[in-house]
């Protein structure tokens, strides 16, 4: 018997398996959309708490005369806004990778 030719193998590894996204497929699509707003809601609200804490840490740290503090403060600041960016700019992010992805070969 002969072994399979280069050919043959490079054949094998570009078989397309015919799958894509499809909206409707499964049922509980609805329910499980609503949740991940949710999540994503709740994440937000969370980092609009941990900002409101984080420039009052700066501010207590700077007029008190804490570096320590101050720095993290500003750390905390600096981490909730990006936090925000990403809670909010998720989805996107997502289509955007998701339609990069898509043309791939």
């Amino acid at each position: 018997m002969l072994a399979p030719s280069l050919h043959d193998r490079f054949v094998h590894l570009a078989y397309d398996p015919g799958v894509s996204p499809k909206g409707g497929g499964l049922p509980g699509l609805d329910v499980l959309r609503s949740i991940v707003n949710s999540i994503n809601l709740f994440g937000i609200v969370a980092v609009v708490g941990a900002l409101a804490v984080s420039l009052g840490v700066w501010a207590w740290g700077h007029h008190s005369g804490g570096h320590q503090a101050e720095a993290n403060g500003k750390k905390g600041a600096v981490v909730s806004a990006g936090a925000a960016l990403g809670l909010g700019a998720a989805n996107g992010i997502v289509a955007f990778f998701s339609a990069l992805g898509s043309q791939v070969h």
